[in-house]
């Protein structure tokens, strides 16, 4: 071959080459623009929650608390340079909205993400769907176990505790403070209630009665009284706040006196005080647990940065339990968008879940890894004294399976500046 043939050839060659460049780059900037909720400018997100109905004393206000951590973050410049829209939708804690809802979040809103749709009942019902959509479907709000599938539900994963490992932990304490006595559970008629159950049999046993309620009947008197008939000294109550109100307040009524040991869905001081009015007082002494810093703690740096947040852009509502939990929640999502990298796609945040490595407001670490979708991975437990809820002994770990319950002694990671992570 003739060197000004090869020239000529090389010469085609590269223009050949030249010309394949903004097609690349069109591809490249196409596969962005397909992604759904992702503009340049933003990323949609959404939320499924009980604004009205059973559920909605203290949880509607989380969802109010997620909104202004978000509102914070984007007055920063947002995540990669994009603001977080967060499009929340009610569903009265009914699942059969929840269905409706979800659908319009991704099918008509076209949502990036779904982020702490919240409830056991409710969130049941769209698993199938979100899977057969390819959604990621963060952090739901509920700890039953059935967020931890990930060989059936890819793109689900937890936050809280599950209900196992929170039962298996009050159940612990349960069994060395009051050894011999007849322990109880109360619960709600679904996987929350029967989760508790398993993780505090796991424990002790077979307790010895359990009664159970549903979110459409507020009628708990007979089973407070079957409780009581069968001489209960201590409940543990896997119970949302509504109904840990009307349990304890019958409880209350028919002289039926117990050590009550309540799961941290149920269990915000503020909230129950409120729903409870001048008959608070009910409230003393009862034990619960949580995993996040204690809302009446003004000394630790998470609360301090929340209450800030807070009084911006959220001063409408109170600063309890349930906005902590909002603020949390929001957090670690950011902290999940700033892994998934400056070109988010659904894969890429899945996986950056999945990947884990979190560290945030919670007391213990999470479980994310290969093959677990599950969040934090323990509790501390609290009591309420003189009107105030505060904790007391170790944080404990476990898994909801045979593992022992161990003691945590690893202290909190503190808030970065203005409580925004950076990586």
């Amino acid at each position: 071959m003739r060197p000004t043939t090869r020239r000529v050839l090389a010469a085609a060659a590269g223009l050949a080459l030249l010309a394949t460049l903004p097609a690349c780059a069109d591809d490249a900037k196409q596969a962005a623009e397909n992604v759904p909720g992702v503009t340049d400018g933003e990323i949609v997100v959404g939320t499924h929650q009980p604004l009205t109905g059973p559920a909605a004393p203290g949880y509607s206000k989380i969802s109010a608390a997620v909104k202004a951590y978000f509102e914070h973050v984007n007055g920063k410049g947002g995540v990669h340079g994009r603001k977080i829209v967060y499009k929340v939708m009610d569903d009265g804690y009914n699942p059969a909205n929840t269905e409706n809802v979800v659908r319009k979040l991704v099918l008509d809103d076209k949502v990036f993400a779904l982020l702490g749709g919240l409830g056991t009942p409710t969130h049941t019902t769209v698993l199938e769907f979100v899977k057969a959509q390819r959604v990621p479907d963060l952090f739901v709000a509920s700890g039953s176990r059935n967020w931890n599938q990930p060989a059936k539900y890819p793109t689900t994963f937890g936050w809280q505790p599950d209900y196992t490992v929170e039962g298996k932990i009050l159940a612990s304490w349960v069994k060395r403070e009051f050894p011999g006595a007849t322990v109880c559970h109360f619960g709600q008629n679904d996987d929350f209630g029967r989760d508790s159950l398993a993780g505090v049999e796991q424990v002790l046993g077979p307790v010895a009665a359990k009664q159970t309620y549903t979110t459409t009947n507020q009628q708990v008197g007979p089973a407070i009284g079957a409780l009581r008939a069968a001489g209960c000294q201590v409940v543990i109550s896997a119970s949302i706040p509504g109904f840990t109100a009307l349990a304890m307040g019958q409880a209350a009524g028919q002289g039926f006196r117990a050590q009550w040991v309540v799961s941290n869905v149920g269990a915000d001081y503020t909230t129950l005080a409120a729903q409870l009015g001048d008959k608070k007082v009910i409230l003393e002494g009862m034990v619960a647990d949580n995993y996040l810093p204690m809302v009446g703690d003004t000394t630790n740096p998470w609360i301090r940065e929340y209450s800030r947040i807070h009084q911006r852009f959220n001063a409408g509502n109170p600063i309890d339990g349930n906005a902590v939990y909002g603020y949390s929640m929001a957090y670690t999502f950011v902290q999940a968008l700033l892994a998934a990298g400056p070109e988010p796609t659904r894969e890429k945040l899945v996986e950056a879940v999945r990947r884990g490595g979190f560290r945030g407001p919670g007391l213990t670490p999470f479980r994310y890894a290969e093959g677990v979708h599950a969040g934090y991975s323990g509790v501390r437990l609290s009591r309420v004294s003189g009107g105030a809820q505060t904790y007391f002994g170790p944080t404990y770990t476990t898994d909801d399976g045979g593992a022992a319950v161990t003691e945590f002694i690893e202290a909190p990671a503190t808030p970065p500046a203005d409580a925004v992570p950076t990586a």
